[in-house]
């Protein structure tokens, strides 16, 4: 990789991001942060401040604009707040943008990096769950850049990168099948949120981790999988794969097959979306062929696990279903980690919420979708 980059991270203080900066830390003549954000944890984003010396730092919720700017004061960093701060940094041209706010609270600054043809790293699923629609033409239009960097994504975006669409048969993504692969469903009904929380393989937020152990994450996956890579339900699937070493399945009309294998390290495909076009060197753990290497695949138990089941069906559906769904289970994860219902009940809750009827809202603009989306969330 030649030239040092300039990136701006959102979500700079979560794990995602958190696996950005180390790759960063590693490689200082590489990369030049030039904005950093965090929702509320200001501390947290201003020691990373204190540590990559960014131009800007933008905390999202207005209430801890002044412990930030006091915590920088004399830096010569550029403080603000808020969601209109956020939408500006986004315009702000830069090699790369990691958008890796989570929850549908990431869609405006990733719609606005599009509108304005920036390169993006692409963590957060909700944006292209709820408006792919809107912002895959809008990317054409720009000459925006989406890499997605969710580990199956980008095994995906890997295997087909020298490859033509019209030869694709299938496109299966893998999945670890969270905390209760091996539970039966009796039991998933006394899990509790600790229990919920503690995934198998990878390190992650508490929403997303949830998302996992509901096999939503993976449905919610499959939806914007058809919009990255422009591919029909019926091409789109998933398997379950406990050893999260295979990330992703492309299979071809020749009857041939194309893999992605490494460790689960979110720094895997960060790292490829950093280096982009070319591969970036970190020192990364090698799989090791040398010893038994196991791999298992198993279908999905869409009763066990309803939510990955709801996506799917959505997947073929109008937009409206998509956000619908996404902003539903939004809340439902919210309750859940808040005590007011139980693991099981999250599916219920979507479920009623799609079935609850035509909300009266069509999804043909940015301003539309996040109508919508206030719409289920007030309900």
């Amino acid at each position: 990789m030649t030239g040092k980059k300039s990136i701006t991270i959102f979500g700079a203080t979560g794990s995602v991001g958190g696996s950005t900066l180390s790759l960063v830390r590693e490689h200082p003549d590489s990369f030049t942060p030039h904005a950093l954000t965090a929702y509320r944890d200001y501390q947290g984003l201003a020691k990373l401040a204190l540590e990559f010396k960014p131009a800007h730092a933008v905390i999202a919720d207005e209430a801890f604009y002044t412990p930030l700017s006091e915590a920088l004061a004399g830096t010569g960093i550029k403080v603000a707040a808020g969601a209109q701060a956020l939408i500006d940094i986004a315009a702000q041209k830069v090699d790369l943008i990691v958008a890796a706010i989570v929850g549908v609270a990431g869609l405006a600054p990733v719609w606005k990096a599009v509108e304005a043809g920036q390169t993006i790293a692409l963590a957060n699923k909700e944006a292209l769950v709820s408006a792919g629609h809107l912002i895959m033409p809008a990317a054409r239009k720009s000459g925006a850049n989406l890499l997605p960097i969710d580990s199956e994504h980008n095994a995906i975006f890997q295997c087909l990168r020298h490859e033509s669409h019209e030869h694709i048969e299938r496109i299966i993504l893998t999945a670890s099948g969270g905390p209760f692969r091996e539970m039966t469903l009796a039991e998933m009904q006394q899990v509790t949120i600790e229990q919920a929380l503690q995934h198998p393989n990878w390190s992650m937020g508490p929403k997303i981790t949830i998302d996992s152990a509901t096999m939503m994450n993976k449905g919610l996956e499959l939806i914007e999988a058809a919009w990255l890579f422009d591919e029909g339900a019926k091409k789109l699937d998933a398997i379950i794969h406990p050893q999260s070493t295979l990330h992703g399945l492309v299979g071809f009309k020749d009857g041939s097959w194309l893999a992605h294998l490494g460790i689960a390290d979110m720094r895997v495909p960060i790292s490829y979306a950093l280096g982009w076009p070319e591969r970036l060197a970190w020192q990364a753990q090698p799989l090791d062929f040398g010893s038994a290497l196991t791999l298992d695949f198993a279908p999905v138990d869409e009763t066990k696990f309803p939510c990955f089941q709801l996506a799917k069906q959505v997947m073929a559906g109008a937009p409206e279903q998509a956000i619908i769904l996404n902003a539903a289970n939004e809340v439902a994860v919210a309750k859940f980690l808040n005590g007011d219902i139980g693991f099981c009940d999250i599916a219920g809750h979507v479920r009623a919420t799609l079935e609850a009827g035509d909300y009266g809202i069509i999804a043909d603009s940015f301003e539309a979708i996040l109508a919508l989306d206030r719409e289920i969330r007030q309900r």
